[in-house]
């Protein structure tokens, strides 16, 4: 695997235009957890109320959209 991951990120709260396509350290798994490689990601009410700035990623969780993914 990468040592390196393309996310979207959100640059600040608003619109679609806030989304930006960067790069990322791929995470490190911790204890029970294991890291995949993304092949889709949806986009939900959460996802859009997050880039709107009415949503803070819970304690612990990643702070890009995408809360449903799939991939291997």
């Amino acid at each position: 695997m990468t040592k390196t991951m393309r996310a979207v990120e959100i640059s600040q709260p608003g619109g679609p235009e806030v989304l930006r396509l960067t790069e990322r350290p791929v995470p490190e798994p911790g204890h029970g957890q294991v890291v995949i490689r993304v092949a889709y990601a949806g986009v939900n009410r959460p996802d859009a109320l997050q880039r709107a700035g009415s949503y803070a990623p819970p304690p612990g969780a990643s702070d890009l959209p995408g809360l449903e993914c799939s991939g291997e």
